[in-house]
């Protein structure tokens, strides 16, 4: 039995795992605990109340939105910090693998069905088992996670990195007008700044002057009230492509780009009929090199426990 999480600023996804499947799937809301240690013992209890046989879980593994370099481990974009091995420690745990999350929902693309993932857009599939190509992901939610995989022979190594605070660059005059509202507001902006929930608001609120929640412009939008609103997700989808195509080619993603998060997948029509395709293939002499490359949105459940579920199979194994 594996203890499995996907850990992101606002909420946190936990499952337990014997088999292929999942035995429990369970979503907390990060700001209900105090902190990852009580997060992760409610819902061991709570499991436990459905009959889970929670006393068997020796190994465990958490895929985290934020940077793991060392044994501390302090969230970007929520107050949670904890040691790893003192966390281990207080589990009871033999096996604690900490990761980033990103570098776990790469894991998963390579495995993901075709019922998982929506096509947006053109391009040629090129991956195939005998001639493996990199893939890239990017993924807007509270902050922008950016990854990807690379093939290793019969292994799938995972990217951990922070591509989503790379440097900002806008591509037409309204995106030059809010850089430099921004610019005003915090210095240095990044892709995050704008490809967040927290960028949507920036956004309206440069168009618009007005401050509202992210909820609330993504309904709005979809709803057809507000015209603002419309068109702040435009933006919002626009930036995404370019930044998409950013990744696309540094990494040579030539297996194709996907888009996670928690956002994009709630937008429906506003995304897949946005500028989003155009703008990523919008490179100038590389234009044709990109409209090769597939895109697609993730519409899996909870692919990134999949992936850290491989990621804590493969630590186990060099353990032995």
């Amino acid at each position: 039995m594996k203890l499995l999480a996907d850990i992101g600023g606002t909420n946190a996804r936990f499952a337990l795992q014997s088999g292929e499947g999942f035995d429990d799937i369970e979503v907390l809301a990060c700001a209900n605990h105090a902190t990852l240690g009580q997060a992760m013992r409610a819902y061991l209890d709570k499991a436990a109340g459905r009959g889970l046989a929670v006393e068997r879980v020796r190994h465990a593994a958490l895929a985290i939105a934020n940077p793991v370099e060392d044994d501390r481990v302090s969230m970007t974009n929520h107050h949670w910090s904890f040691s790893i091995e003192e966390l281990r420690r207080q589990q009871g745990l033999d096996t604690l693998l900490v990761v980033n999350d990103f570098a776990a929902l790469a894991m998963s693309l390579p495995h993901l069905a075709a019922e998982g993932r929506q096509r947006i857009g053109g391009g040629i599939e090129l991956q195939d088992g005998r001639n493996a190509r990199p893939i890239g992901l990017i993924g807007p939610g509270t902050g922008l996670g950016v990854s990807g995989v690379i093939p290793a022979g019969k292994r799938w190594i995972a990217l951990a990195g922070e591509g989503g605070h790379v440097s900002f660059a806008p591509s037409t005059k309204e995106e030059v007008a809010i850089l430099e509202a921004l610019w005003g507001e915090y210095g240095h902006v990044s892709a995050e700044r704008l490809l967040s929930g927290m960028g949507l608001e920036l956004i309206h609120w440069v168009l618009s002057g007005q401050r509202i929640d992210a909820p609330a412009i993504t309904k709005a939008a979809i709803d057809g009230t507000s015209a603002d609103c419309a068109r702040t997700v435009g933006i919002f989808c626009a930036v995404l492509g370019s930044v998409a195509g950013n990744v696309a080619l540094t990494l040579g993603a030539t297996g194709g780009m996907y888009i996670g998060g928690g956002i994009v997948p709630r937008l429906g029509k506003l995304f897949t009929e946005s500028a989003f395709r155009a703008r990523f293939e919008d490179k100038g002499r590389l234009g044709p090199y990109l409209a090769r490359i597939p895109t697609y949105l993730i519409t899996e459940q909870y692919p990134a426990l999949r992936g850290v579920s491989a990621m804590l199979s493969d630590h186990i194994a060099t353990l032995q």
